[in-house]
């Protein structure tokens, strides 16, 4: 872009901020950011921590005044109201109008709700942006009961912060087991297990069919499908997250679910682009959502965009999904494919703890033996490994043999090798493993070597 040229961005999250940075490092053109949520960017994956008190607002904060002042990245805290894509400016709820060469939609997500009988009243919301952290402080004040409606990440870090300030909370989940939608039936049972010795009570099966205020507008029960009145003071709304995209339905800009882009995140509209929660892909990738909603695709969009924009075009590239999660101290993570149930086709190694919640799954495809996926419970294993297993298409045999290499911290934490060692010859018998680790192994292995010894040389001086 060129340095008469204005970059105006709708979002400060991690798609927008992170694509401002990698232009601002490759142009001095006019960059702007417009937010409706925030001043400036925050940490949102951060917000739960505030409210449990392990950290402050201003510690979610990365990047201090004088970053954007020295970066000349303008802030705008305001609220975009109407977009004219062919005048090419913005109204903002203040009154004032801003104009642009080059708009990116970078506007995220907000919380699904299904029009639930009394969902308007008072004490019922979701969890998403910064202002749903203040009206938690709010609604939760002074309780004894929480009901949180839905099973996926967003609703056990809900349940965890309401628990951790001493409320009962009950959990509404329609399915069998918590989880069971996206996660085999062991580690879902696992997961399950773990959250109802944290002291959550879980109502699997049960779903929501209506909020019940009192006379002042307050929510004091929810009735489930099964028809039995829950009594409770808050309802946290998990079921999901929609493209917060509401405000663009009447325009010219053409819409699903989310804003459709190509592969380059351009829209039908000339120098109008959309990145993260609220972009939708025309043609996602193989095994790839239409919609990515986490933390790392936002800033993958943002750093593959700001190539685009400064004259590298490159189409996106996801590579291996990931995702990761803590919630009740329970580690968890996810690489690559690892479906909820699979055909002959597929199979995979499973090993889980007899006594704790820990699970390993190396999910593999039978006839290529090539690694699909890995799901981590209560074990942490490192990404880049993990990433270069699945990036380079590993065989089940090839990662069996650096497996020890995959450990976050063996020197203090307990390792299963031996463990999923068995459950490997259990499945190839016949199978010899050679001795040989990868090119890649052995430069990282001697370069953990060489830091080591570095180490203890500058300890001696």
């Amino acid at each position: 872009m060129q340095a008469n040229q204005h970059l105006v961005i709708i979002g400060n999250g991690i798609a927008g901020f992170t694509l401002a940075q990698q232009v601002r490092r490759q142009s001095n053109c006019r960059i702007t950011l417009i937010s409706a949520e925030s001043a400036t960017h925050f940490s949102r994956p951060a917000l739960m921590y505030v409210y449990m008190g392990h950290m402050r607002y201003q510690d979610i904060v990365p990047y201090p005044d004088w970053y954007w002042q020295e970066n000349n990245l303008v802030s705008m805290h305001d609220r975009v109201e109407e977009v004219d894509f062919a005048a090419k400016q913005l109204q903002l709820q203040s009154g004032s109008s801003t104009a642009y060469d080059t708009l990116v939609l970078a506007t995220g997500s907000c919380p699904a709700f299904y029009n639930w009988p009394g969902q308007e009243a008072a004490g019922v919301q979701g969890f998403v942006s910064l202002q749903d952290l203040e009206l938690l402080e709010k609604n939760a004040k002074g309780i004894n009961h929480a009901i949180v409606v839905g099973g996926g990440l967003i609703g056990v870090e809900l349940a965890e912060m309401l628990h951790s300030r001493g409320i009962a909370v009950s959990m509404l989940v329609r399915e069998e087991l918590y989880g069971q939608n996206v996660l085999p039936r062991q580690e879902a049972q696992l997961i399950c297990d773990h959250i109802c010795t944290q002291g959550i009570a879980l109502r699997l099966q049960e779903e929501l069919a209506a909020v019940l205020p009192d006379a002042t507008g307050r929510v004091r029960a929810v009735r489930t499908t099964r028809g039995e009145d829950i009594a409770c003071q808050l309802v946290g709304i998990a079921t999901g997250v929609r493209p917060n995209v509401e405000f663009l339905r009447q325009t010219a800009l053409e819409l699903d679910r989310g804003i459709l882009v190509n592969a380059f995140f351009e829209t039908n509209i000339p120098d109008v682009y959309a990145i993260g929660d609220c972009a939708q892909f025309r043609k996602p990738g193989p095994l790839s959502p239409a919609i990515e909603q986490l933390w790392y695709t936002g800033r993958m969009h943002g750093q593959a965009l700001a190539a685009t924009l400064t004259g590298n075009r490159r189409a996106y590239a996801r590579g291996p999904s990931f995702n990761s999660a803590k919630f009740f101290d329970l580690e968890y993570q996810t690489y690559g494919y690892v479906p909820a149930t699979w055909s002959d086709a597929y199979d995979s190694i499973y090993w889980q703890h007899q006594n704790q919640h820990k699970a390993i799954r190396l999910f593999y495809d039978r006839a290529s033996s090539t690694l699909l996926g890995l799901n981590l419970i209560g074990v942490r294993y490192r990404h880049d490994l993990c990433h270069h297993w699945l990036e380079k298409q590993y065989t089940i045999h090839q990662v069996m043999q650096e497996l020890a290499a995959a450990n976050f911290d063996p020197e203090f934490s307990k390792t299963y090798e031996q463990e999923l060692m068995q459950q490997y010859r259990e499945h190839f018998p016949q199978h010899q493993l050679h001795r040989k680790s990868s090119n890649w192994w052995q430069l990282r292995k001697h370069f953990a070597l060489f830091s080591k010894a570095a180490s203890c040389l500058q300890n001696n001086r």
